[in-house]
């Protein structure tokens, strides 16, 4: 049961946008009277922006991939992911470990990282089925040193035993156990972020400075190297996100509401578009990263590494989550008839996640070959979301009619 929300917690200034709250809670939100209001459109329009843009960016080689956020800023759908993950993480847990017992809250969360595990290695099943059915049948075999396959003929036993233990990744399947490991350790930062959010946070800037300085992450094997989306890099955007779900939970805010942040966070994403599309400006930027990193400033400050969360991407995401929060025209745009099928998209995360990873494998393999081509890259992207759209249709539905009560 969430706790109730009061005007000193409303006023507070302490977490992102009021369109968020509750919206990734496993309970409905409530009015003042206590009746269900249902889920917020807003954060359900986003999810399922972002998953679309996943879909399409995971089929390589298509005219529309060049229309994805990825195109417009130093960050992509992935940092998106992850931080709605920490939210809905805060939200659907935290008030168990409130309220609760403390070893039942634990359970719940780590459950959620068990299924995400199970989920993890059926798709990277299906994944490899696909690569070797069109290897087998349609001499395609060029789609066996891709993604990261390579090892699985060169080192087949070491490989077989890596892909259970998450140290060896397929190329496009690496974000659930990032996901799945930072669940892992949600217990503990949502006992410690309950008493000292702001401590937790600087503890997670540190955790992400340590990590590009000292270069640490979690190993890979049977290759040389770490993961491609390194934990101890991308917490930071998970623990804020869970930061923020937690204060919303009860009606308050982590990261100040301010009009000030709100123009410095707007004037940086209209400097990174010039930085990425005005040549002259690119080049000036580019070199001026390139000078400092002369200097000796580490990496991780001056380059766009995405395995280490370099931070002209941190900042970018940032600062499009914070203004993306603030907009209240969002508001309109996701209560529109327009919005409807990536609402729908949202509400099925996981399921939509999974089911779009391993589609869009698939139409790696019927791209295998072909340029971009308008028409044909149009059809199988659409007709891979209109799937998408029948298995979130078909999954909202069937749960409307579990909780649907028997007539008397």
């Amino acid at each position: 049961m969430s706790l109730p929300e009061t005007t000193t917690q409303r006023n507070a200034g302490l977490l992102g946008p009021t369109w968020m709250r509750g919206v990734l809670d496993t309970t409905p939100a409530r009015e003042s009277g206590g009746v269900p209001v249902g889920r917020d459109q807003c954060l359900d329009m986003f999810r399922g922006i972002a998953l679309v843009m996943i879909f399409i960016n995971h089929v390589p080689g298509t005219v529309y991939e060049s229309f994805t956020s990825r195109n417009f800023g130093f960050s992509d759908a992935a940092e998106a992911f992850v931080f709605m993950s920490g939210m809905a993480a805060g939200l659907a847990y935290s008030n168990r470990f409130r309220t609760g017992n403390l070893w039942a809250a634990t359970a719940k969360v780590w459950a959620r990282a068990r299924q995400l595990y199970f989920v993890h290695i059926v798709i990277t099943m299906l994944c490899l089925a696909i690569f070797a059915g069109a290897a087998k049948w349609f001499d395609l075999t060029e789609v066996l040193t891709k993604n990261n396959l390579t090892a699985l003929f060169q080192k087949p036993l070491s490989t077989l035993v890596g892909i259970p233990l998450l140290t060896h990744q397929l190329g496009y399947l690496n974000i659930l156990p990032l996901y799945m490991t930072l669940l892992l350790a949600t217990p503990l930062v949502i006992y410690a972020g309950l008493r000292k959010p702001w401590l937790v946070f600087i503890a997670a800037i540190a955790l992400w400075v340590a990590a590009g300085q000292f270069r640490f992450n979690l190993p890979a094997f049977p290759n040389p190297g770490g993961w491609f989306f390194n934990p101890f890099s991308w917490q930071i955007l998970f623990v804020t996100g869970l930061l923020s779900g937690m204060a919303m939970k009860v009606g308050g805010r982590f990261i100040p509401k301010s009009p000030v942040l709100f123009v410095l966070a707007a004037a940086f994403l209209v400097f990174v578009l010039f930085w990425m599309k005005v040549p002259p400006t690119g080049k000036i930027m580019n070199g001026m990263l390139g000078w400092l990193s002369s200097l000796g400033v580490p990496f991780y400050i001056t380059a766009f590494d995405k395995t280490f969360l370099s931070l002209p991407r941190l900042l970018h995401a940032f600062a499009l989550f914070y203004v993306m929060g603030h907009l209240a025209v969002m508001r309109t745009v996701a209560s529109s008839a327009i919005a409807a099928p990536f609402r729908l998209l949202g509400r099925q995360g996981l399921a939509v996640f999974a089911v779009g990873t391993v589609l869009s494998m698939f139409l790696q393999t019927v791209k295998t070959g072909r340029e971009p081509d308008p028409l044909f890259d149009g059809l199988i992207l659409g007709g891979g979301l209109l799937a998408l759209l029948a298995l979130a249709w078909a999954l909202t539905k069937t749960a409307e009619l579990g909780r649907a009560k028997p007539a008397v």
